[in-house]
């Protein structure tokens, strides 16, 4: 079985996920304890209150298996050297249809790599454009088909690694 490749996600995402992981562990004996309440009070086949404990215990405890599974399969270091490459993990900066005014900055990476940065936009590297663009190098064009069935062209101007301490934000 091959071994799954790990996703980008910011080092901010990171600390964030691992907050909430914590957190919902920290408040499972809590949850515990609702439902022995809720429990004692008799019948529950029409105890709203053991049913909504029971609703909240599965809610975060599948919330606490997709958050450790995100972490599992992901990583906040870069494989290559990603000055003027579009890769996962980078900041890119680019023009569409070679109108140099329509221009757009973005993240390239998995919604779970997103950064606290709300100007900055994240593309999944599976969607149209950030699977056009991957790999290509600074000046580069390539051509992607849209949801709309366009196809659109989009050229790179720049690519750096994604850098919090830097505020990654449009370029003008």
């Amino acid at each position: 079985m091959a071994e799954q490749q790990k996703q980008y996600i910011t080092p901010e995402t990171k600390a964030k996920l691992e907050e909430e992981l914590q957190t919902l562990i920290d408040h499972r004996p809590v949850v515990a304890a609702e439902i022995n309440e809720r429990r004692e009070e008799g019948d529950l086949k029409e105890n709203a209150g053991y049913d909504a404990a029971r609703e909240m215990q599965d809610q975060e405890e599948a919330r606490i298996k997709q958050i450790s599974e995100i972490l599992a399969n992901s990583t906040t270091e870069r494989d290559i050297d990603m000055e003027g490459l579009a890769a996962i993990g980078a900041v890119v900066h680019v023009y569409y249809n070679g109108d140099k005014d329509n221009k757009e900055t973005f993240l390239i990476g998995t919604r779970a790599a997103a950064s606290d940065n709300e100007d900055l936009e994240t593309y999944s590297e599976q969607s149209p454009l950030g699977a056009a663009i991957l790999g290509a190098s600074e000046g580069e064009t390539r051509e992607y088909t849209a949801p709309n069935g366009n196809t659109i062209s989009v050229t790179i101007v720049s690519a750096e690694p994604y850098d919090s301490a830097k505020a990654s934000t449009p370029r003008s």
